[in-house]
């Protein structure tokens, strides 16, 4: 395998970061970081679980730089940095070399790491005792973490030395223990500490590096979460701004652009092929925006920056315009660093609001000429779903009542579904309705030749005897060969699923 050096040394950070690495930022901003850099990163293993890729970690490894990322499954929040071999990316911490190259390491193996003296007299001082752990395997040689405030170094032990009374400083600095074989940087005051919360304990740093030591005035500050009350009521929380309100068909372009700033790009495209299964003059007791298999017009599911079934060339994505009066009829505001897209069209009737909640039903708005934000597509960044890292992870609570009910971007489909079948219950006009909702749209996202897509990466790992990864060409999805997914429909919503029960789009409208 060939291997890559950075030519730049990388700084250590403890507690924050390793270079441009910083704790806390998104997995799509470090990924697409990497991916710009390929020279230097040639080689980019993606792990996460096919089955609940919303729930377990997903690991980044980059073997020809001996490192190792770990980011948390529901908010994709880069959590851990791990440097697996000191010698194919170089170090410095504070101006000083983390691995001292000698004629004495000559005879030590190529990825052997720093010493306890030189960790100790050279670069971070004198340290509390650390934690051993016993060898698991019948091996010789235990494992001695010695750590230091959002950093740790472990150093093989032989397991014969190993005593509780031992002077832990002259025993690393004896002939029993080994250069250190691995380095972490973490969020937290020792390893022992840091690793019981390091999935859950809110990050200190934004998900983009880019927001770090900036004015509030001077960068849009980031979106954390999404509320969507229904009606058309959506509430944007942000991380350190105060929550601003859309209202579909009521927020207009320039209100988006004054609190999230310009897009990252507009997307000029309207295909309707989809709504071939609509069934005009369908009679309904009560107005509600009908699922999958009666009309999906209303929805415009293929709309966004995402689109991949392209028989045709009227594709346009352009660089953003700032001002609103220039646009043109329906288009996409594409924000990929915040996680969705927004409809640009004229207003429509929006979707109703739950039944129980406070949220007042609104008339349909009288025509007008004037832009409006009339839908609003978010984004799951699910590992193995064709749109994987074309935006990153945008994470959202649909209030269902007053009580405070929710449902949440991490929730499985089916608990969706059955949840959502419960506040509807009663109030299609036939039962046919109503069954209507247990059928899915198959939608597949592996055909065509679409320039919108940025999928470098797909499909899982899987259980072999080595516990490899297993790599799976673009385009492909990792069990079936194609990027089909199913489409189900509620007033209001409509959810895109993978076959793992992975929500990979949810359409506000």
């Amino acid at each position: 395998m060939s291997t890559a050096r950075t030519a730049t040394p990388m700084q250590v950070i403890p507690g924050k970061g390793l270079g441009f690495l910083t704790l806390g930022s998104s997995l799509h901003s470090v990924l697409s970081r990497l991916k710009s850099h390929p020279q230097t990163y040639p080689s980019i293993d993606v792990a996460y679980s096919p089955t609940r890729p919303l729930a377990e970690p997903v690991v980044l490894t980059l073997p020809p730089n001996g490192l190792r990322l770990r980011f948390d499954g529901p908010d994709q929040r880069l959590r851990l940095i791990e440097v697996l071999d000191f010698h194919k990316t170089p170090l410095v911490y504070k101006n000083n070399e983390v691995v001292k190259t000698s004629k004495s390491q000559d005879r030590q193996s190529a990825s052997s790491g720093p010493t306890f003296r030189h960790v100790y007299n050279r670069l971070f001082g004198p340290s509390y005792p650390g934690e051993y752990i016993p060898p698991a395997d019948g091996s010789p040689y235990g494992t001695y973490v010695l750590s230091y405030p959002g950093v740790a170094f472990s150093f093989p032990l032989q397991h014969s030395a190993w005593s509780e009374q031992c002077d832990f400083v002259a025993l690393l600095s004896s002939s029993a223990a080994s250069p250190a074989t691995s380095m972490a940087i973490f969020q937290g005051t020792s390893w022992a500490e840091a690793r019981t919360q390091l999935f859950t304990v809110a990050p200190q740093y934004p998900r983009s590096p880019s927001l770090i030591g900036k004015a509030k005035e001077g960068v849009p500050d980031e979106v954390e979460e999404i509320k969507i009350y229904g009606g058309g009521h959506i509430e944007v929380v942000r991380r350190s701004s105060p929550p601003f309100k859309i209202t579909l068909s009521e927020t207009t372009p320039q209100d988006l652009i004054a609190e999230l700033g310009p897009p990252d790009a507009i997307y000029r495209r309207s295909d309707r092929r989809i709504s071939i299964h609509g069934t005009p003059g369908a009679v309904r007791s009560h107005p509600m925006s009908p699922p999958p298999g009666q009309t999906l017009d209303t929805a415009d599911t293929d709309q966004s920056s995402n689109n991949s079934v392209t028989d045709d060339s009227d594709d346009d994505m352009s660089p953003p315009n700032a001002d609103p009066s220039s646009l043109p009829t329906e288009c996409f505001f594409n924000y990929f660093h915040h996680g969705f897209d927004a409809f640009i069209s004229y207003p429509t009737a929006s979707g109703q609001p739950f039944p129980g909640s406070d949220i007042p039903d609104r008339p349909p708005p009288p025509p007008s000429n004037n832009l409006t934000v009339t839908k609003l597509i978010l984004h799951g960044n699910v590992p193995g779903s064709y749109p994987f890292n074309r935006h990153r992870r945008s994470r959202w609570k649909i209030i269902l009542n007053s009580s405070n009910d929710v449902i949440t971007s991490e929730s499985h489909y089916d608990d969706v579904s059955r949840r959502l079948k419960e506040v509807w219950r009663g109030s299609y006009a036939n039962p046919a309705d109503e069954e209507a909702l247990n059928r899915g749209m198959v939608l597949n996202r592996g055909w065509g030749d679409s320039p919108e897509s940025s999928v470098e990466f797909l499909g899982g790992w899987e259980e072999s005897a080595g516990g490899r990864q297993r790599s799976v060409q673009p385009g492909q999805d990792g069990a079936h060969g194609l990027g089909n997914t199913e489409l189900y429909g509620f007033p209001g919503l409509l959810f895109e699923v993978l076959k793992n029960g992975a929500i990979s789009c949810l359409t506000i409208y």
